[in-house]
């Protein structure tokens, strides 16, 4: 058993901020404030499951966004001196906040849904991973890819599975998180899905995917296309 570690999630999408609604927390600054230097970085731990939480704060701005790369280095780094691990949540489109968390960060471990546009969308997601490791960040790595919303009834998740994994090959988990009514209900109760329905489909997916993101971790970096 690993002992237990300290982790930090950091919700990045400023524009549609859900971390407060999904887990009940009080308004408070965030990310956003922190970024701009105007309020003290102040984590909040999230009882009774234990990890921290720095949500993302008031809305974005373009001021907010322009701050660019460096301010997101210094925050990240004054992190990982009191964290374990930072997850940092990042907006769904590539917007400056994901380019600068990209910047920022060790890895990355990219949700693809299985739809034929979200397809799409991972073969720009990869090509700026891949401006990013050239300009910025060269030792930047794919944590994996996981396929969400996955319906083995579905022939398209099937054609979208395979796409990936004839792409990617050994980048793309293993774990696949199903379509699953808990995982949609748990946020209107706030609370995360594996407290809410903890033998649910969904929440056994969730945690197999971290198992296999420890075991990867233990073994030689899967190579990558």
């Amino acid at each position: 058993q690993e002992p237990e570690k300290r982790v930090l999630l950091v919700e990045a999408d400023l524009d549609h901020p859900a971390l407060e609604t999904t887990l009940g927390l009080e308004p408070a600054p965030g990310l956003a404030e922190s970024l701009e230097g105007g309020a003290a970085m102040d984590p909040r731990r999230v009882l009774p499951w234990g990890y921290f939480v720095l949500p993302a704060g008031r809305r974005s701005d373009p001021e907010t966004e322009a701050l660019g790369s460096p301010a997101m280095e210094r925050l990240t780094a004054t992190l990982r001196a009191s964290f374990d691990y930072v997850v940092i949540d990042c907006p769904p489109a590539l917007s400056l906040l994901t380019i600068n968390a990209l910047v920022a960060c060790n890895s990355v471990l990219v949700p693809l849904q299985c739809e034929f546009f979200a397809l799409e969308g991972l073969s720009q997601l990869m090509l700026t991973i891949r401006d990013v490791r050239r300009s910025a960040n060269p030792d930047l790595r794919i944590e994996g890819v996981v396929l969400t919303m996955h319906d083995r009834r579905n022939r398209l998740t099937a054609q979208v599975e395979a796409d990936a994994r004839a792409n990617m090959g050994d980048l793309v988990m293993r774990t696949t998180i199903p379509r699953n009514v808990r995982i949609s209900e748990a946020p209107s109760y706030a609370l995360p899905v594996l407290t809410y329905d903890p033998s649910s489909k969904g929440a056994e997916a969730y945690r197999a995917l971290a198992r296999e993101i420890a075991e990867r971790r233990k073994t030689p970096e899967v190579s990558e296309a």
